[in-house]
């Protein structure tokens, strides 16, 4: 109950104090708008950071500095190679068209870590039905020969205790994966395993970068690795709403890169083999496994956990559908599952009151963050660009004539001006991520690119009401489902005007 509550009380303590406390509400609004505006300057920095350091990573020969490597390694001491670390690679999918899981397979084969070390799994619904069969038979003719460890598994429907989720397919995967890895005798230390959402394509280096980071990293055991997500796979055919959150989310991500300290694993993911068993893998009933995850270590191992940022991109699919109005649909509702999120809190609350050995410290760290996280994104936007101006709507006719009725609007003018060097940065950043599709960014598309950006306020329809709603279905006791988000690379043009 505590995001949606604590969100809805915000709310509620705005307009009251708008009316009957103006005076010391207004105070209060400048305060935040102050705030606002140096977390904005705060964020910007660690984002050119992060960008900064994802472009010298780009241009890095991780397979150099691998070689570069002494063996055996004190964290690993078992290795004589770094070609004796293994690759298990999960991509869960549902009903996606086969051309999406041909990119992401043809990304892995080309990404120039040796095959040989790899193994694949492609993990179907048996929900999915025909289409699934089909497309694991074109898989495993077109990449059984290309990875030595190829496997097709097909999670069974209506499970006992599982939701029809992403969570429980993945862990029905490594679980048969498990099998051919005890058959093979492969050392669980060995093993890095990496779940990707089936549309995600790695960039060349990227499992020599992962492997190099877990080689030198303190506590390879004791660690998950993030990548950044860029979702410009299909960005090219976004309608502008829809390229804004996209780049929106990259650049969440880029900053929370910058911020290790409170990092936790999102989406596409990896960690070794031998700790995600000993947890007991992804847990297969709720929506967010892909952060849940990375409690369920931190609780396990009594806090020593940790999300190592990898400042290196993997490509994936903006959130786009045949229609525009289909479009925004679908961003609402992958923006309201993520934001399902806030599910984790209780989680990890009660598991900090059960576990005494995780030091206060980290303890207060996590748990304020988690928490302040989901309500600045369900409260932020909407006071920022609409609840800011109550004490001015509310207020009583003496406040109106005050100076800080007439100061309220000059000041939160001033800094929203200000700020808009926060925008100015995205638009560089968003510009230049754009995959140039084999041809030069024009002039006339940097433009139309930069303006799309003006439309960020209506971004709050699409991220902080949905945000407020998984909040508030919490809060009430209604249950969500994990909706599968659909993949669609072409667009027709007359829907994208």
């Amino acid at each position: 109950m505590l995001p949606g509550l604590l969100a809805w009380l915000t709310f509620i303590a705005l307009i009251l104090g708008s009316r009957f406390f103006p005076n010391q509400t207004s105070l209060v609004l400048i305060v935040f708008i102050l705030f606002w505006f140096l977390r904005t300057i705060y964020f910007l920095i660690h984002l050119v950071s992060s960008y900064k350091q994802a472009r010298e990573n780009r241009k890095t020969s991780w397979e150099e500095e691998l070689n570069k490597l002494s063996f055996p390694r004190k964290t690993l001491p078992e290795l004589s190679s770094w070609k004796d670390i293994w690759h298990l690679i999960i991509l869960p999918t549902v009903i996606e068209p086969y051309d999406i899981l041909r990119d992401s397979l043809k990304s892995i084969a080309e990404s120039g870590y040796p095959t040989e070390r790899m193994i694949v799994v492609l993990a179907f619904e048996e929900r999915g039905g025909n289409l699934g069969k089909e497309n694991a038979k074109k898989a495993e003719r077109e990449f059984g020969k290309i990875f030595t460890n190829f496997l097709t598994t097909f999670h069974p429907d209506n499970t006992l205790g599982e939701l029809k989720g992403k969570g429980a397919n993945q862990a029905y995967a490594a679980k048969q994966a498990k099998t051919e890895i005890d058959r093979m005798n492969i050392p669980y230390e060995n093993i890095i395993v990496s779940v990707f959402d089936c549309d995600t394509r790695t960039e060349k280096s990227f499992f020599h970068c992962l492997t190099h980071n877990y080689l030198t990293c303190e506590k390879p055991l004791r660690s998950s690795f993030q990548p950044i997500p860029l979702y410009t796979n299909n960005i090219w055919h976004a309608p502008a709403l829809a390229y804004i959150l996209s780049f929106s989310a990259t650049f969440w991500q880029m900053i929370q890169q910058a911020r290790p300290e409170i990092l936790i694993t999102y989406s596409s993911h990896s960690m070794g083999f031998k700790p995600l068993i000993e947890v007991g893998l992804w847990q297969e009933n709720i929506v967010s496994e892909d952060s849940r995850i990375f409690y369920q270590c931190f609780l396990t191992f009594d806090g020593d956990w940790q999300a190592i940022p990898l400042k290196f991109f993997i490509h994936m699919d903006a959130n786009i559908a045949p229609t525009f109005w289909q479009t925004m649909k679908n961003q609402y509702k992958q923006q309201r599952r993520w934001a399902y999120g806030a599910e984790n809190i209780p989680y990890l609350l009660f598991g900090f009151i059960k576990n005494k050995k995780i030091r206060l410290g980290k303890k207060w760290l996590h748990g304020l963050h988690i928490v302040e996280g989901f309500h600045s994104w369900c409260t932020h936007s909407l006071i920022l660009f609409g609840l800011g101006w109550l004490p001015l709507l509310l207020g009583t006719k003496n406040f109106s004539f005050t100076v800080l009725s007439y100061n309220l609007p000059q000041i939160a003018g001033l800094f929203m001006r200000i700020s808009m060097i926060g925008m100015l940065g995205s638009m560089y950043l968003a510009t230049v991520l754009m995959p140039h599709e084999n041809r030069p960014i024009s002039a006339k598309d940097k433009i139309i690119f930069s303006l799309r950006w003006l439309l960020g306020p209506l971004t709050i329809l699409l991220s902080t009401i949905p945000a407020l709603e998984a909040s508030t279905r919490l809060m009430l006791g209604k249950h969500m489902g994990f909706w599968v988000t659909p993949k669609e690379r072409i667009k027709k043009a007359k829907d994208n005007q």
